[in-house]
C-alpha cells in the first residue's frame, strides 16, 4: 500500500499479515510492529523499517498458550508452571526453539522469545491470524518506542501496510524478558 496508512480492523490486519504485509498495533506498553513469522520477506522488511540487525532476534506473541504449545511440548512440569503463572501478561520468555522458528525470528540465538499477550487487540490479532505473530516495538533502532498511532505515523509514514485500532494498555515499561533455562532476567 502507498500513501496514507489506514486504520483497519483486526481481521483485515490479519489478512494483511498473511499477504506479507507489516502492520502496527497496540500492546501492553507500546505500539508494536507485526508480521507473519513464517514470511522471510515480511520479516526482512520489518527489520529494514526498524534498522534492526537480524542477529538480535524478534519476539513472538500469541493469544493463548495453545498457540505456543509446540515450543512447550518438551518442557519440564516446573518450567511449564513458571510460564503459565506469568501468562497472559507482559512476560517474555526465552525457550528452546527446537527448530520451529526460522533464524529470521531467532536471530543468532538457539532460543525463541515467546509471550502470551494480555492486550485485547494484540490477542485478537493473533487469534484472527491463527497463531503467533512477530512483535517488536514500533520505532527505528535507538529511538523511543511509539506510545500512540500518531507517533507510529511519524516514524514510518506510509511504509506500513496497516495500523490496527486501539490504544496501549498503559504500562510504562516493556515486557520483561527472561531466560527459562537460567532464570536470568535480560530486560527488567
Amino acid at each position: 500500500m502507498k500513501g496514507w496508512v489506514e486504520h483497519i480492523g483486526v481481521k483485515r490486519c490479519a489478512q494483511v499479515m498473511r499477504a506479507g504485509g507489516v502492520i502496527a498495533y497496540p500492546t501492553e506498553s507500546v505500539w508494536g510492529l507485526g508480521a507473519d513469522p513464517h514470511n522471510s520477506d515480511a520479516i526482512a522488511r520489518l527489520l529494514q523499517l526498524k534498522h534492526r540487525a537480524p542477529a538480535k532476534g524478534l519476539i513472538l506473541i500469541a493469544a493463548n498458550v495453545n498457540q505456543v504449545e509446540p515450543w512447550l511440548a518438551t518442557l519440564s512440569a516446573p518450567e511449564r508452571e513458571t510460564l503459565l503463572a506469568s501468562w497472559p501478561g507482559p512476560n517474555t520468555w526465552l525457550v528452546p526453539n527446537r527448530g520451529l522458528a526460522s533464524s529470521w525470528v531467532t536471530g543468532k540465538h538457539s532460543s525463541v522469545a515467546l509471550r502470551v499477550t494480555a492486550h485485547p487487540v494484540a490477542a485478537a490479532l493473533c487469534q484472527a491470524f491463527g497463531g503467533p505473530i512477530i512483535s517488536t516495538s514500533a520505532n527505528p533502532q535507538a529511538r523511543p518506542a511509539a506510545r500512540d498511532a500518531t507517533q507510529v505515523r511519524r516514524y514510518f509514514g506510509s511504509q506500513l501496510d496497516a495500523i490496527a485500532p486501539g490504544r496501549t494498555g498503559g504500562r510504562r515499561q516493556p515486557s520483561k524478558i527472561r531466560d527459562l533455562a537460567t532464570g536470568k532476567t535480560l530486560r527488567a
